[in-house]
């Protein structure tokens, strides 16, 4: 029986849903949503905190202050709640209600950024404030997911290695791509590893990462208007782009087997689909990247008229999801 006295001190490293009886294609699928943050942020938000107070960043007096579409967010709430900080996320219109209010709960401010940079996005409009508020105070400690290199290690160390002990004939692995901390890392130990890995980037639709054209995303979590600094395509090789259609598709398709999973989760889905849809090799030992549940997005993925409004009538019908066209 675990007994803890912070909240970070839980993660559930080694719980995996078997996708083949929903999907067609043999997937298993590592779900990282079970612990108090809800999300594989955690280890990112923990390695980042530790590094600071190692290095004399963090003090009594400092004000954590970070950009993120949310879980980030969330995860670095709990932290400087149990830790004592007070903490500033830089948010925008897209952050699901829920997570906003989860992080103003843990007793941190949120920043919601409206209006987007004509040429970076909402991102680039979110880091730019940050910035501003570093630069007016001396109290502010911007951790910076986008460079830190502990997002990464904290995968290297952890997520990775969770994986290898449970696949050692691990063959694809399918991680998404936002800041690319956790694709970096998991790549970096597996390059290592004794036998090769594919590693199988899985980007949105409208997103920058990978060289596509920018385009409209209202999902949170994967995608990016920035190229990531963390990104090292050398340690990449395929690459699937997803359009937040078949992100809500496959979500819906989970929920309607019991399991309820974030966008991110749908997106590394839909993605891995697609991939091995398109493999003659029918042995494959897949995994992919669950990083959060679903519960946060149930004003959005999960509420219809929202769907509908944003993507179409046919998003949600029937057909659409009893038939995959990644399956097939």
């Amino acid at each position: 029986m675990p007994v803890i006295s912070v909240p970070q001190a839980f993660n559930e490293d080694d719980l995996y849903v078997d996708l083949e009886g929903t999907f067609g294609h043999p997937l298993f699928l590592k779900c990282e949503g079970f612990n108090f943050a809800g999300s594989i942020k955690l280890k990112a938000a923990t390695e980042m905190v530790e590094a600071a107070e190692r290095d004399g960043l963090l003090t009594p007096g400092s004000v954590l202050v970070e950009s993120s579409s949310g879980n980030l967010g969330v995860a670095l709430s709990m932290i400087a709640a149990s830790k004592g900080y007070r903490f500033l996320c830089v948010t925008d219109a897209r952050c699901n209600l829920a997570t906003r209010l989860m992080m103003e709960a843990l007793g941190s401010q949120v920043h919601v950024i409206t209006e987007p940079d004509p040429v970076t996005g909402f991102l680039g409009a979110r880091i730019d404030h940050v910035r501003a508020l570093c630069a007016s105070e001396d109290r502010y400690v911007w951790l910076n997911q986008y460079t830190n290199p502990n997002n990464g290690m904290a995968h290297y160390r952890r997520t990775a290695p969770a994986i290898a002990r449970q696949f050692p004939d691990l063959d694809v692995l399918f991680v998404g791509a936002g800041t690319t901390g956790t694709l970096m890392g998991c790549a970096r130990y597996f390059r290592e590893w004794h036998r090769p890995v594919r590693i199988v980037a899985v980007d949105s639709v409208g997103s920058v990462t990978f060289g596509g054209a920018p385009g409209r995303r209202m999902i949170p979590g994967l995608g990016t208007s920035k190229r990531p600094p963390l990104l090292d395509e050398s340690y990449v090789d395929d690459v699937v782009c997803v359009a937040e259609a078949d992100t809500i598709r496959a979500c819906h398709r989970l929920a309607r087997r019991g399991f309820l999973f974030g966008g991110s989760t749908g997106t590394v889905v839909s993605g891995a689909m697609d991939w091995l849809s398109r493999q003659e090799e029918g042995d494959l030992t897949a995994v992919a990247i669950a990083p959060d549940l679903g519960e946060r997005y149930l004003e959005t993925i999960y509420q219809a008229n929202w769907v509908q409004d944003l993507y179409g009538e046919d998003v949600l019908s029937s057909q659409s999801l009893t038939t995959s066209s990644q399956a097939t």
